[in-house]
């Protein structure tokens, strides 16, 4: 029986907040009230009776809503339901234990609304919840080389506040340097595990910390203790990558079984959400190697895709290192066009793990609308279209948020001037202070233009570098930042030597300038070949900074093109994109912009508050990231 405790029948009153239909009524919406917050306590209404004193309302510890005053009396109201069980009236119930009962359809008028109310507020189904374990070789901030540390160190956080239980694991490197220290607050958890994986059985222990809602998980292993990054060091890509990242999915798999986290495993029925390569033997084995002896068999998996030029392709010899039972090999199987062979006796053979991912995982996500539109075509998919295209029923885009506390004009501690939408006074002197710092002429009406990112041919540095000579006859400046291949670092060199005034090239990565050349520009450049999402155009559009950006993948997605006629001569959109990609294409879309910026700067401003305004936060996103997981949980498992 349902109860609620309210003030026993007073003498008649003017005032309806003290007759006996309106505590009902209130003792009513106060149960609904205390439904809303989470059913935490119940609702108790006392009042007293003795004087006439006013009672008022107080808030208790538990979260219930206490009226009270001197008297402790009250009554206890019980709900009367039909056959069907619909509310069809109320009985009040002494509180010292009296069985006598007083039939609400004689003593109390009874309001059928609020009766609807309540059976409403019964029917609202619970908000579906899962327990998440992300697998990625890399998340912020403890380890990071680009986009896909900043997806699994913000996603996950993201997803937490929502309400769901989240784990995410990664490898516990150890460079032997700064770095390090990430992971100092992380300490053993479990007892070490025993893993079949190179054909040998590997002992991997477990590190854990609980941050922000999440269960960050590291796993131990000698292989990740070497100098360099994730993947290499000055010499090139580590040889064992394809051992190391097998490692890493099997220590995956067996975590949600294994580890105590908050004193009770995540258990069997886990999301399993696999980022890239790295992560593409889980879902292989969950159907090869768990489903056919009854575990895992309520348990999804979802392969979001950062990178497909990225596959995880090795010689087909290294199969017997993953793991994987031997008639599980056409997962994997990848077979090398002839133009793409060493030598005449090359059979092409090999296995490639990012395939095998795609195979076996029961949904399939990339980091924009665009980009899962761009590895079903020939010149996007690697060689994987025509899988991917069969796949597409199960393939969707989401596009990738930004930190927003991190990337914030109004709270930067990085930038020389605070700013915001409603105040934009501070970006000027950002670009003041970004010139001194440079040692660029101070001139604040001068468009300056930014660059951030790789120096390599995917972010179309050769095109930056054929339309810099014509770039430089205009009124401009442009600096850039980023490191990559040693020709265009060389370059960048050349050019600010030759153009004092008018470049400035900052060889290597520095987070403190990128966040300044961000604040300080007024356009930001990016002609990439090909951007599964691209974040830097995220960052400058937080900061009224406008991109100008190669229509393609994720650029495409997140920049409107500006069209000054729209709303009525108000103009909508929030930047440029030029295609195709070439030097002519890039010059006129530039030269378009900087004339908007000189000439009409109404325009401008509206462009940079249109980009400021945009939602582009973890929160947005993982809304769409949840519409996936029910996706995933509609269809049956894959199991071969």
């Amino acid at each position: 029986m349902e109860t609620l405790r309210i003030p026993p029948p007073a003498p008649p009153c003017k005032s309806r907040l003290y007759s006996t239909e309106a505590t009902l009524k209130l003792s009513v919406i106060g149960q609904l009230s205390s439904q809303r917050r989470s059913k935490i306590g119940s609702l108790t209404l006392r009042r007293s009776i003795a004087d006439g004193k006013k009672g008022g309302f107080r808030r208790s510890q538990d979260g219930s809503s206490t009226m009270e005053d001197e008297k402790e009396e009250g009554l206890l109201l019980g709900t009367e339901r039909d056959g069907s069980g619909s509310v069809i009236g109320f009985h009040l119930i002494p509180p010292t234990g009296d069985t006598k009962v007083i039939d609400s359809h004689n003593k109390l008028p009874i309001n059928k609304e609020l009766i609807e109310d309540i059976e409403k507020q019964e029917k609202v189904p619970t908000k579906v919840t899962y327990n998440i374990v992300f697998v990625t070789a890399e998340a912020a901030p403890y380890s990071k080389t680009g986009g896909l540390g900043d997806v699994c160190g913000s996603l996950p956080i993201a997803l937490a506040a929502r309400g769901h239980r989240v784990m995410v694991v990664s490898p516990r490197y150890l460079f032997g340097g700064p770095s390090d220290k990430n992971f100092a607050s992380a300490s053993e958890v479990g007892s070490s595990i025993t893993v079949y994986c190179s054909g040998d059985a590997q002992e991997v222990a477990f590190f854990h910390e609980y941050r922000a809602g999440v269960d960050w998980v590291f796993v131990d292993h000698p292989s990740y203790h070497r100098p360099g990054n994730p993947y290499g060091d000055t010499f090139g890509a580590f040889g064992d990558n394809q051992f190391r990242f097998a490692l890493l999915c099997h220590a995956a798999c067996e975590a949600p079984l294994v580890l105590p986290l908050g004193g009770f495993t995540y258990g069997e029925k886990c999301l399993f959400i696999a980022n890239d390569w790295h992560a593409g033997i889980v879902p292989v084995l969950l159907a090869a190697k768990y489903r056919p002896y009854g575990v895992y068999k309520d348990a999804r998996s979802i392969l979001v895709i950062h990178n497909l030029a990225h596959q995880g392709v090795e010689p087909a010899a290294t199969y017997n290192n993953l793991g994987l039972p031997s008639e599980w090999y056409g997962a994997l199987e990848w077979v090398f066009p002839t133009w793409a062979r060493t030598h005449a006796l090359d059979t092409g053979k090999a296995v490639n793990v990012l395939k095998g991912a795609i195979v076996t995982a029961d949904r399939i996500l990339t980091v924009s609308q665009g980009y899962s539109r761009e590895i079903t075509t020939v010149e996007g998919g690697y060689g994987l279209d025509e899988l991917l295209t069969s796949r597409k029923s199960v393939l969707n885009g989401i596009t990738n948020g930004i930190d927003d506390t991190e990337w914030n004009p109004s709270l930067d501690p990085h930038i020389a001037s605070h700013y915001s939408i409603h105040d934009l006074s501070g970006k000027v002197q950002c670009k003041i202070a970004l010139q001194k710092e440079l040692g660029l002429p101070i001139k604040p009406d001068c468009p300056l233009i930014g660059f951030i990112g790789r120096l390599d041919y995917q972010k179309g540095i050769d095109i930056i570098l054929s339309a810099t000579p014509e770039l430089m006859d205009e009124d401009v400046q442009f600096v850039m930042l980023g490191s990559g291949e040693r020709q265009y670092e060389d370059w960048m060199r050349v050019t600010e030597s030759y153009y004092k005034d008018k470049f400035r090239g900052w060889v290597g990565f520095n987070v403190p300038i990128s966040h300044r050349i961000t604040a300080g520009c007024d356009i930001l450049l990016m002609p990439s070949r090909f951007e599964p999402c691209g974040l830097n155009q995220l960052y400058a559009m937080r900061y009224g900074t406008i991109p100008v950006v190669h229509g393609t993948g994720g650029l495409r997605d997140t920049v409107e093109n500006f069209n000054p006629y729209a709303q009525e001569g108000h103009g909508a959109g929030t930047g440029w994109t030029f295609s195709p990609l070439s030097r002519e294409s890039l010059l006129e879309a530039l030269k378009v912009a900087i004339g908007t910026y000189r000439e009409h700067k109404a325009s401008w401003e509206g462009l940079m508050k249109r980009g400021m305004e945009r939602d582009c936060t973890w929160d947005n996103a993982a809304v769409q990231y949840e519409q996936v997981f029910e996706w995933a949980f509609i269809d049956s498992p894959y199991i071969g």
